[in-house]
């Protein structure tokens, strides 16, 4: 059925051809780009901070009660704790299957129902794994001290790059974190019937910003807050610790303030000099590739509101790692399909047969690129190893309804009637052929797990590069086999039908180099003659359409390079 189809209706074939051919290529360039398949691994990770909190304080009044809160939520497999300094995180893995949207849902309905210290912030629920290695790593420095660079990237830079699509946190390390130390004179106190405590306690209760209640004016509603926060360090100085009837004793008389860092455990240098580290970790459904390229657009904006004196350089970038391989992996299938091409030639020693086996490889290639697009697969060292795998089983249908057409061919029929016989007894052989293999690597679209999800993409492209070689080895191959140089893309039933019924030629025609144009109508009236001269140049874009999807080959080299351009303009900092 199918060659007989393409046969008969060549132009349709190719023009059919050439669509999906456009589509490929334009498919290509909005497929995403990673290293592996989306290993979104099924957890939640909920991160509460305790500043100045021991590991034992954490983990009794932040970690229990958030495990007792969210352990209860259905799906949930395994739970694991880690209790710091100053930092509580809580790891929930549930069933393969889960819907993390869902499960996010729970788990802040949870977590509004657990008591916390007042001084622990709000749990953040996270969407990546924090022992994850992180995309990218910054490098924040400039002829400022290293505590004011901090702060600007704590309360600056951190937000604006979380805000950024598929940056699941930011985290700041190194540098000099600032805070305000109170020293405290112990003999001083000692002598005045002082204790740290009470010191402690006077700076708390003068350092106030809390809710005071509302205030009703006719129909206006007023919230009342007390705002009694320290501005500065003079603030600190002068607070009273106790006032009698022998007089007041202020802080100022019973220790020193001074500006301060928190003890440092991690130094960060960048060409010999400090700076201030920035880890990015992504989502973990993001694209890396797309959410580095998103962040050296936000750099790129960033450098432009920046002082002059301050600098952002990327350290390390786990995309540039990512475009890498699979750029080797992309060499790989266009030398494989090559060298398939030169091994054809080799035995086949006929140009005609190798360059149409050779023009289903690119063919079948992009067409491939549209169905992995609609089916959500990226370009990723499996999906392309898939495509590198299938590259040498394309040829392989095509080769064999070639084989039987050059047989028919070699019977004495015409070159149309040899397409249509050949392709059609080897059509279920190479149909079987096919499924067998399809059936083969199918199945693990179904398995779940790590390894469902790894291998899940080179199932895919492989079954979808099969089928699309199947089909155009049913169709393309008959069409182009089927061709006359002399008569082009007229069918050769109805003309031989009419040779051997003895018909007279019609008496115009039209000729262009070896083309023959056969006439429109009875050919004898002018309009008849108009119209066949005035279809000339679409038949003529027939063509070119030849010679387009000719080109498709010298294009299959540079499809990565395309899909890629934007990626590699962002990564040119990171060289």
């Amino acid at each position: 059925m199918l060659p007989r189809f393409a046969v008969n209706r060549p132009v349709t074939v190719l023009m059919a051809t050439l669509a999906v051919s456009t589509f490929g290529l334009l498919a290509v360039q909005n497929l995403p780009v990673d290293l592996l398949p989306d290993l979104s691994y099924p957890t939640l990770t909920i991160q509460t901070e305790y500043p100045d909190a021991a590991p034992e304080t954490v983990e009794q009044f932040v970690t229990r009660p958030v495990e007792e809160a969210v352990g209860v939520i259905p799906g949930v497999r395994e739970m694991r704790s880690q209790s710091r300094s100053s930092l509580s995180e809580v790891v929930l893995e549930f069933e393969w299957g889960e819907s993390m949207d869902t499960a996010g849902l729970d788990v802040r309905e949870r977590l509004g129902l657990v008591e916390l210290p007042r001084e622990a912030e709000i749990p953040r629920v996270l969407r990546f794994d924090p022992s994850l290695e992180p995309i990218m790593r910054l490098g924040f420095s400039g002829d400022r001290d290293l505590d004011e660079l901090r702060q600007l990237a704590d309360r600056w830079l951190k937000p604006r790059l979380e805000s950024v699509v598929g940056v699941a946190a930011a985290k700041v390390r190194g540098g000099l974190d600032a805070e305000i130390v109170v020293e405290a004179d112990e003999d001083r106190l000692a002598a005045l019937g002082l204790t740290p405590a009470d010191l402690a306690l006077a700076l708390s209760q003068e350092n106030v910003n809390q809710p005071g209640g509302t205030l009703r004016d006719f129909n206006a509603i007023y919230l009342v807050r007390t705002m009694h926060e320290f501005e500065d360090l003079e603030q600190i100085r002068r607070t009273v610790v106790r006032e009698s009837h022998s007089g007041r004793v202020r802080v100022e008389d019973v220790a020193r303030v001074f500006r301060g860092h928190r003890d440092r455990d991690e130094i960060t240098r960048l060409g010999g000099r400090e700076v201030v580290e920035i880890d990015l970790h992504r989502q973990g459904t993001a694209n890396t590739v797309a959410v580095a390229q998103a962040v050296q657009e936000r750099l790129e904006e960033l450098r432009e509101e920046m002082p002059k004196d301050l600098h952002i350089e990327t350290l390390t970038d786990l995309s540039a790692y990512i475009t890498a391989a699979i750029q080797m992996v992309w060499s790989a299938a266009w030398i494989g399909g090559l060298l398939a091409i030169l091994v054809l030639f080799f035995f086949l020693r006929d140009l005609r047969a190798t360059s149409i086996i050779a023009l289903t490889i690119p063919v079948s290639v992009v067409a491939t690129f549209l169905f992995m697009d609609q089916a959500g697969v990226s370009l990723n060292i499996m999906s392309l190893g898939g495509l590198a795998l299938g590259i040498g089983m394309l040829v392989d249908n095509s080769i064999v309804v070639l084989e039987a057409i050059d047989r028919r061919r070699a019977e004495g029929l015409e070159r149309a009637q040899a397409a249509i016989k050949g392709a059609g007894e080897v059509a279920g052989a190479v149909t079987a052929a096919t499924l067998t293999t399809v059936a083969v690597f199918f199945p693990i679209v179904f398995v779940q797990g790590v390894a469902g999800q790894l291998f899940r993409d080179q199932a895919i492209t492989v079954c979808l590069s099969l089928t699309t070689s199947l089909v155009v080895s049913l169709t393309l191959i008959p069409a182009l086999s089927g061709l006359s140089a002399r008569s082009g893309f007229k069918a050769a039933s109805r003309f031989a039908g009419r040779r051997q019924a003895g018909a007279e030629p019609l008496p115009f025609t039209f000729r262009f180099a070896t083309f023959e144009l056969d006439p429109i109508g009875n050919g004898r009236s002018l309009i008849s003659r108009i119209a066949t001269i005035a279809a000339f140049p679409l038949r003529f874009l027939v063509l070119l359409v030849m010679l387009a999807v000719g080109a498709l080959w010298w294009a299959f080299e540079r499809l990565f390079r395309v899909a890629t351009a934007p990626v590699g303009m962002a990564l040119k900092g990171v060289s």
